[in-house]
């Protein structure tokens, strides 16, 4: 949904791909709508790769834009899919209904909800009350949400931000594009994608974002977006051009 301004509600945030810089492109969103003033909460329906110890996507995107509410659903130690963690690890599933109702919970108490997903569009996350395995996709339908898809900046993302978009498209899900890292010296096949890219762009985090001062971050996020995503960024030639 928008409020006239930028999406609200529910809103999911997923990759062409794993390692795109989803979780970083969350935050932004996050510290850019608390800018403007929203309840923003961030959910995580499936969380892979816990048995490190190290922090989860949450705690990330918590250290960064600090949400009002951070909250993951399932946890598994393997780093695969969902699905296919939680077998390795004999644990029970996410269920497709029980993901729904906990992102209605938040949805009721906060104005913006950002689902980020985990790897691609169509990666399994858990099971429907049939047994069948559920994805993203299928998550954002039940919802009724949108998708901010986060793509890579180089060579290769065209075909596969193409592919994820016309998923998206089939489903009637509507959809626009983040640059997970743009880089700090671009080269040319940076700037032709950015070129093909610019009718669905909603944004464009720099290279190395997460590794900033949070304060940094925070100040710094809304220049990277568009107003549909609470950002300040409204000409993309005027950006290239400070840009380069």
């Amino acid at each position: 949904m928008s409020n006239g301004n930028g999406w609200t509600g529910p809103v999911l945030v997923t990759g062409t791909d794993t390692e795109v810089g989803k979780t970083v492109v969350t935050a932004a969103i996050a510290a850019a709508a608390q800018a403007a003033g929203l309840r923003v909460a961030v959910v995580k329906p499936g969380q892979t790769g816990t048995a490190t110890g190290e922090p989860g996507d949450v705690d990330s995107v918590t250290r960064l834009a600090a949400p009002l509410t951070g909250r993951t659903l399932a946890s598994y130690p393997d780093p695969l899919a969902p699905l296919a963690a939680a077998r390795v690890a004999e644990l029970e599933p996410l269920e497709l209904y029980a993901a729904v109702d906990a992102i209605r919970e938040e949805a009721d108490k906060h104005d913006l909800v950002l689902v980020e997903g985990a790897g691609g569009l169509l990666v399994p996350m858990g099971l429907r009350p049939s047994g069948e395995p559920w994805t993203v996709a299928d998550l954002a339908v039940s919802l009724g949400a949108p998708a901010v898809v986060v793509a890579r900046a180089g060579l290769g993302t065209l075909n596969h931000t193409a592919l994820t978009l016309e998923a998206l498209e089939r489903r009637a899900i509507p959809a626009g594009v983040v640059i997970g890292a743009w880089p700090g010296e671009p080269e040319l096949v940076h700037w032709l994608n950015l070129s093909d890219l610019v009718p669905n762009l909603l944004g464009a985090v720099p290279m190395g974002a997460g590794g900033m001062d949070p304060g940094v971050f925070r100040r710094s996020a809304p220049g990277w977006l568009t107003p549909a995503l609470y950002g300040v960024l409204d000409d993309w030639r005027a950006w290239a051009e400070e840009i380069s």
